[in-house]
């Protein structure tokens, strides 16, 4: 009977030691999970007091710099961003400045990153490469979208005339002029321009004002293909066989060379009975 009194007696104890572990800890948990709270808060309101001062902040354009320009002045890709001064570098939000820049005519891509220290800002873009100087119809489509002078890059992306400084200063104007409503070439332009750089014949201008008939302003004359189809690439090799042809008639009754069917080329001349002569075969074979 007395071993059982000390086993309750024993067993009491430790129930109070245990409840008083526990109540230890419950206790220290709470004073960890308030200095806990304190420091987070602390550390917040510090940040948030850094980041307001006047140190981080954006005050003049020339804080950001511009790389990968080539054609556009740094004074002319920073006037494209949408950002007035003084700015906090930390409300700056890179992703929509890119975005931004890509949605002009000049720039086919862009990133924008931050800079701490100093507090800056880098823009990194790649600008589309104007190959052509696009001028509008003599009689512009009333829903064309560009009735206006502009640049034309490779792939068809029209760009406003401004902002090229640096090229209009280097003097690498692109000589290739297009005439037309955008709308109506705009489609056809990238496989046009493909087949134009690859071909030894030199062409000044395009003039696609009928879209039935396509005129190239050639080294040899003026040369009318009819509306545009896959045979263009054949049609400028044609033109490239008939470059000695100017050399064999009288250059000044020329009118124009007619290939709207590649396989019988044609000249137009001035004469009292203004027949096209078909070109013979050694004729536009002969160099």
């Amino acid at each position: 009977m007395g071993n059982l009194t000390n086993i309750d007696s024993l067993s009491t104890r430790q129930l109070g030691r245990r409840r008083q572990q526990l109540r230890r800890q419950r206790r220290l948990k709470l004073v960890q999970l308030l200095w806990q709270t304190i420091a987070l808060g602390t550390l917040t309101g510090g940040l948030f007091w850094l980041i307001n001062q006047p140190f981080w902040l954006i005050r003049q354009p020339e804080q950001i710099k511009v790389e990968g320009n080539q054609l556009l002045s740094d004074q002319a890709v920073r006037s494209l961003l949408p950002l007035s001064y003084p700015q906090s570098l930390w409300k700056i939000q890179p992703q929509v400045l890119a975005s931004s820049l890509e949605s002009r005519g000049q720039i086919a891509s862009a990133s924008v990153t931050r800079e701490l220290f100093p507090p800056s800002l880098t823009v990194n873009i790649r600008e589309r490469q104007p190959v052509a100087i696009a001028h509008p119809a003599a009689t512009p489509s009333p829903v064309e979208a560009n009735n206006a002078i502009g640049w034309l890059d490779a792939t068809g992306d029209w760009m406003p005339l401004e902002n090229y400084t640096e090229l209009e200063k280097s003097q690498k104007l692109p000589t290739l002029k297009v005439i037309g409503n955008f709308n109506q070439y705009h489609s056809y332009w990238p496989s046009v321009y493909q087949a134009i750089s690859h071909s030894p014949v030199k062409i000044s201008q395009i003039n696609w004002e009928d879209p039935n008939n396509l005129i190239l302003e050639t080294e040899i004359g003026t040369v009318h293909l009819g509306a545009y189809t896959s045979k263009f690439p054949e049609q400028l090799r044609v033109i490239d066989r008939m470059r000695n042809i100017p050399e064999q008639v009288d250059r000044t009754q020329m009118m124009y060379f007619d290939l709207k069917n590649p396989n019988q080329p044609l000249l137009q001349m001035q004469s009292e009975s203004t027949d096209k002569s078909r070109l013979s075969e050694d004729e536009s074979t002969s160099n």
